[in-house]
C-alpha cells in the first residue's frame, strides 16, 4: 500500500512585494519617530473595513495615480501623536487630528521615497485629509493595484484588539 503525497496548495493571492516592503518599512520608521511601534499582522489585496475612528488620506500622482489611507484606533492615534509632539492628549482633539494628518504625511513620504525608482513611483502628493468617525465607505475603481497592511500596536495597556489596530491601504492605478 502506497501513501499518497499531500498536494501543495498555493493561495491565489499575488501580493506586490515592493509595495509590502515600502509600507512596512515606512510605518515602522514613522512610529519610531512617534516613540512607539507596531508589528504587521496581515497583508491583503482587497480592501478591509476600517475599524479605527481616525483616518488620514493622501492622494498620490506620478507613474501611478491613487491614494493612501492610514486608519487607526483612537488609542493608537493618541499614543502616536503624544510621542510625536511630546504632549499628553487624553482624548481626541484638534491637535490629535492634525497630528494624525502629519503621521499620515510621514508614512506616505516614506512610501514615496521607497517607491521612487520603481514602476510604482509617484512624485506628487496632496495635503492630508483626516476623517474622524466610523460608518463611511470608500468606493474603489476597477483595475487598481490594492494593498492593505494591518498592524497591531504594541500597547500593553490596550485590552481590546480593536484598540491596537492600524491599517495602511494603498490603491494605485498605473498610468
Amino acid at each position: 500500500m502506497s501513501v499518497a503525497e499531500p498536494e501543495t496548495v498555493q493561495l491565489p493571492i499575488a501580493v506586490e512585494p515592493t509595495l509590502i516592503e515600502a509600507t512596512i518599512n515606512s510605518v515602522n520608521s514613522a512610529l519610531a519617530m512617534c516613540e512607539t511601534s507596531a508589528k504587521c499582522v496581515s497583508i491583503s489585496t482587497v480592501p478591509n473595513s476600517n475599524s479605527g475612528i481616525v483616518t488620514g488620506m493622501i492622494g498620490v500622482h506620478g507613474k501611478v495615480s491613487g491614494f493612501i489611507t492610514v486608519n487607526m484606533a483612537e488609542r493608537v492615534a493618541l499614543c502616536a501623536v503624544q510621542g510625536l509632539l511630546q504632549e499628553s492628549y487624553p482624548k481626541l482633539s484638534s491637535q490629535v487630528v492634525d497630528g494624525v494628518g502629519e503621521i499620515t504625511n510621514i508614512i506616505v513620504g516614506g512610501i514615496k521615497a521607497a517607491l521612487g525608482k520603481t514602476q510604482w513611483a509617484f512624485s506628487n502628493i496632496t495635503v492630508p485629509s483626516v476623517i474622524v468617525g466610523t460608518g463611511y465607505q470608500i468606493a474603489y475603481a476597477r483595475g487598481l493595484e490594492f494593498l492593505c497592511a494591518t498592524f497591531e500596536h504594541d500597547d500593553p495597556e490596550a485590552i481590546m484588539l480593536n484598540d491596537r489596530m492600524l491599517q495602511v491601504s494603498i490603491s494605485l492605478l498605473r498610468l
